[in-house]
C-alpha cells in the first residue's frame, strides 16, 4: 500500500495512532476512504502526525467525526498546513461522495474540531502520552516533516513517515539516529536511484530552453505542498541568473499560493530552513519571488492563461492529476507536440499522471479522449522522497540495535527491492506487512 498511512500502536495500557491518511489512486483506494475504521476509536488516546501530506493526515477529521477526542501532535508547520490541505481534501471527497450518492467522510466542522485538538512540538522535544514517550526528528521531506521515535515497554519503535531526498533547496536535511529496536521504513522509491539532484536544475533549464524555442508551453503538475515551492525557488535562481528566458510563469493553484505564504512565515526560522535559504531571504531577495511570476487565484484568471501567447510555463495542481486546475491545462496542451509536460513527483497507480508518464497515447479527461502528443519528461531528482541509496543510508546507523524492519508505503516491486537490500547488506530482518496485518513486538 502506497497511500493512506495509518498505524496503530498498542501497549497493555494504551493505544495511539501514527498518521491517519487518505488513500489515493484507483477507485478501490478511493472507496476505502468511505469505510469504517478497523479499530475502536474510543480507545485511541493520541495521534502522532509525521507530516501534512493528505495521505498521512487526510482521514483525521473523519476520525474526529467518528468520535475521537484525544490529542493530535505534530510540528508547528504541519499543523499550519493541515487547515488548508484538509479543507481542500474535504471538497474533493465531497465531490466524490456526490458522484456516488454517498455521505462525505467529514465536513469543514470536523476539520475545525480536529484543529482544536491539535498541539505542536518542535524537533528534539519529548512528549509523553500515557506510557508512550515520543520524539520528533527532521525527516527532510517537506517543511515540518518528521520521523518519530516512540518508546514504550522498554522498546523503541521508529516510524519513518516519508524521508526526504538529498540536497533539498531550502529546508534542512534528513537527520539520522543510531538506535531503534524496530523501524517502519517507507519504500516509495525503494527500488530506484534518483538522478543526481545537483543536475536537476540543469535539466529544467534545458527543458525551458527547448520548449520556449519551439514556442510551446511547459506544463508542470506539482503538489501544492513543497514541490511547488521547490520549483519556485529554483526557477527564481534560473531567472535571476539569466540562465533562462524571461517568460510568463503561472502558479495556477490557490492552495499552493496559500501554502507558499506559510512557507514565507517560516523562512527565517533556523529550526526548519537552511542557512543558505535564510541568507538569501535576509539579503532582500525573496526566495519565492522573481520577474515574470504570476499567481492566479480565481477561475477567471486561470481560464485567461490560455490567452497568454506562448512560450509560457504553468505550474498547477494536483501533482498526480487527480483533479484541480492541471487537468484543464492537460486537456488544452497535451495534444500539441510543441509543448512539454514535466513530472516532478511520484505518480500513483491509477492516476492520470501515471498513465501519461508511462506512455499512454490517450488519456480520458472529463469524458474526452485526449491524445498525448506533447513531450513527456519525468525528473525523479525533484522527488521529495529518498531513493534506495538514501533510505539505506538512513537506516544503516541503527543496524546494530535493530531486531526487525517493516517495509511500508511502497508498491510491491519497490518494497521488495528495499527489503532485499536491508536483509543482504545490513543482515537485518525485513518484512513487508499487508494492509490490516498485526505484529507483536
Amino acid at each position: 500500500m502506497v497511500t493512506g498511512a495509518n498505524y496503530l500502536l498498542e501497549t497493555k495500557k494504551n493505544k495511539i495512532l501514527v498518521d491517519c491518511g487518505m488513500k489515493q489512486g484507483d477507485d478501490d483506494a478511493k472507496n476505502s476512504n468511505f469505510e469504517r475504521f478497523p479499530y475502536d476509536i474510543s480507545e485511541i488516546s493520541a495521534i502522532f502526525v509525521t507530516h501534512a501530506h493528505v495521505d498521512h493526515i487526510g482521514m483525521i477529521p473523519k476520525l474526529v467525526k467518528s468520535g475521537f477526542r484525544g490529542r493530535i501532535i505534530s510540528t508547528p508547520p504541519t499543523k499550519d498546513f493541515a487547515g488548508p490541505l484538509l479543507t481542500d481534501s474535504e471538497k474533493l471527497l465531497r465531490d466524490e461522495a456526490n458522484k456516488k450518492g454517498r455521505t462525505p467522510p467529514y465536513s469543514t466542522g470536523d476539520i475545525a474540531q480536529a484543529l482544536g485538538f491539535w498541539e505542536t512540538v518542535h524537533y528534539h522535544e519529548t512528549i509523553q502520552v500515557s506510557d508512550f514517550t515520543a520524539e520528533f526528528f527532521d525527516a527532510g521531506h517537506i517543511l515540518g516533516s518528521s520521523f518519530i521515535s516512540i518508546k514504550a515497554e522498554d522498546k523503541t519503535i521508529v516510524f519513518s513517515g516519508d524521508l526526504g531526498n538529498e540536497n533539498t533547496p531550502f529546508i534542512k536535511p534528513l537527520e539520522k539516529i543510531e538506535y531503534a529496536d524496530y523501524v517502519l521504513i517507507e519504500s516509495t522509491y525503494g527500488g530506484k536511484l534518483h538522478e543526481n539532484v545537483r543536475t536537476r536544475k540543469d535539466i529544467i533549464e534545458d527543458l525551458i530552453e527547448d520548449t520556449t524555442k519551439k514556442g510551446g508551453t511547459l506544463l508542470i503538475p506539482a503538489f501544492a505542498l513543497e514541490r511547488t515551492q521547490e520549483m519556485l525557488f529554483e526557477l527564481n535562481e534560473l531567472v535571476e541568473n539569466r540562465r533562462v528566458r524571461n517568460v510568463p510563469i503561472f502558479v495556477d493553484s490557490p492552495l499552493a499560493i496559500t501554502l507558499t505564504e506559510i512557507y514565507r512565515s517560516y523562512s527565517g526560522d533556523s529550526r526548519y530552513f537552511s542557512g543558505a535559504a535564510i541568507s538569501t531571504g535576509a539579503s532582500g531577495d525573496g526566495i519565492f519571488d522573481f520577474s515574470g511570476l504570476k499567481f492566479t487565484y480565481s477561475e477567471k484568471e486561470s481560464k485567461k492563461i490560455r490567452e497568454t501567447p506562448n512560450p509560457k510555463i504553468i505550474i498547477a495542481g494536483s501533482g498526480m492529476s487527480h483533479g484541480g486546475r492541471i487537468i484543464f491545462h492537460e486537456r488544452e496542451y497535451l495534444s500539441d507536440p510543441k509543448n512539454t509536460i514535466l513530472f516532478v513527483g511520484f505518480q500513483s497507480k491509477g492516476s492520470v499522471g501515471r498513465l501519461i508518464r508511462d506512455g499512454a497515447k490517450t488519456v480520458n479527461i472529463f469524458g474526452d479522449d485526449v491524445p498525448v502528443r506533447s513531450r513527456v519528461v519525468a525528473i525523479d531528482g525533484y522527488s521529495a522522497h529518498a531513493d534506495q541509496k538514501k533510505l539505506l543510508e538512513w537506516i544503516t546507523p541503527m543496524r546494530f540495535s535493530l531486531k526487525k524492519t517493516f517495509v511500508v508505503q511502497g508498491e510491491e516491486e519497490s518494497a521488495s527491492a528495499l527489503a532485499e537490500k536491508i536483509r543482504d547488506l545490513l543482515a537485518v530482518s525485513a518484512e513487508i506487512p499487508i494492509d490490516g496485518e498485526t505484529a507483536v513486538l
